[in-house]
């Protein structure tokens, strides 16, 4: 009986020892040491996605939009035409207008010339009848005064040869008053004036006909096109809209308190939910020059030039922006949840097999680190949070990792 009451006890006893042991061992705490790093105040908020530079392309004239040439998303280039509109009968006015054009310049050209040819064909044809008329008339007189010196013509019939000379050379200068007569000064100024009105009028036919086609002043991508092929526009009516998209404007709301820790250059992170997993990098352009409400906030508005090389972000895309706003390189980081608060800033760090409490000083943060400015070195292992109260001078387990 006895050698059965041993064989009991000794395990009871084995197992007491063990929870003795343990009861009287020093807790595991964990520790970590802190590591070199980037470390940055991050500022969240969010933006909405906009050219820098960009275009509105509207109607100059009314009609029905006939064809539309791009597509959303198109590269275009400068003067490149996006639709066309159908306005019937600006074709034929533009015909109507260069006949009456031709016509004007076919009468400037008759006036410069003397005038119309069959006047002046008339005239010449006279004027060159009259001079062999006068041409004979004037043999005829030559003969007779040789006559009359000869006492063989009488003096009557010298002055009747003189006067049919005379007649015929007042005949031909009525001709020649009759030729000039034919234009005028101010029938060559009018003819000017109507070739220059006609020229006038084609050129407006033409600017009217080239409303019918829309061009784009700037190259870039047509990101939006509301115009619908078959619809009627007014002047002024929007036809689609062509920006550059790299890089591209992102106007960040950043809430009213928050605005004196925005700078011009700081760097700016740019994410999309719709795309999850890219971002996009850029910097602060421009500080905000008022406070305005967006909703039941009160936000700067802050502009900022962000890359966008493969253009996958999109004018008026809503974005989430994270503004960079104090930058260390190289700085000593901790988790945020090794720093204690207890009795001033610090940490626990580990010295020999217990727990040393050690003043900290902080400096930027980020979401799950705290940069120590001062109080640790490289090497230092710092305890993490633990199910033990942690105390300065309590012997531990260190597990480091």
């Amino acid at each position: 009986m006895k050698r059965y009451r041993w064989l009991i006890l000794v395990p009871v006893a084995v197992f007491g020892f063990w929870v003795f042991q343990k009861k009287t061992e020093p807790p595991r705490v964990v520790f970590s040491r802190p590591r070199r790093q980037t470390i940055s105040n991050t500022l969240s908020t969010n933006g909405k996605v906009e050219p820098i530079e960009y275009v509105d392309v509207r109607a100059e004239a009314s009609g029905l939009l006939s064809r539309m040439l791009v597509h959303q998303g198109e590269t275009v280039r400068a003067g490149q035409a996006l639709a066309e509109l159908s306005q019937p009968g600006l074709a034929q006015d533009l015909q109507a207008a260069e006949a009456r054009r031709a016509q004007a310049e076919a009468e400037l050209s008759t006036l410069r010339g003397g005038g119309r040819g069959s006047d002046v064909a008339e005239i010449e044809g006279n004027v060159t009848r009259l001079r062999a008329q006068r041409d004979a008339a004037q043999r005829n007189l030559e003969a007779l005064e040789r006559l009359q010196a000869a006492n063989a013509a009488t003096r009557f019939e010298v002055d009747q040869a003189r006067q049919a000379v005379a007649d015929m050379d007042v005949q031909m200068q009525s001709l020649g008053k009759r030729r000039s007569a034919l234009v005028g000064g101010g029938d060559l100024a009018s003819a000017q004036a109507r070739v220059r009105e006609a020229e006038a009028n084609v050129a407006l036919a033409k600017m009217h006909l080239g409303q019918n086609v829309i061009h784009t002043p700037i190259g870039g991508i047509v990101y939006s096109l509301p115009a619908r092929q078959g619809v009627f526009l007014n002047p002024g009516d929007l036809v689609g809209s062509v920006g550059r998209l790299d890089p591209v404007r992102v106007r960040v709301y950043v809430d009213e308190p928050d605005l004196g820790r925005v700078a011009v250059g700081e760097a700016v992170r740019i994410t999309w939910d719709a795309l999850a997993g890219k971002e996009w990098l850029g910097t602060v352009e421009r500080r905000p020059i008022e406070v305005v409400s967006l909703g039941s906030r009160q936000v700067g508005e802050v502009l900022c030039t962000i890359a966008n090389p493969n253009r996958l972000l999109t004018p008026g895309a809503n974005v989430n922006a994270f503004v960079l706003t104090h930058v260390v390189d190289n700085a000593l980081t901790l988790p945020k949840t090794s720093v204690h608060r207890d009795n001033g800033i610090g940490v626990y760090v580990l010295e020999g097999d217990r727990l040393k409490w050690r003043n900290v000083k902080t400096g930027v943060s980020d979401a799950l680190r705290v940069e120590v400015v001062s109080g640790l070195q490289d090497g230092d292992a710092v305890a993490e949070p633990s199910e033990q109260a942690l105390r300065d001078g309590a012997r531990v387990t260190a597990v480091i990792r």
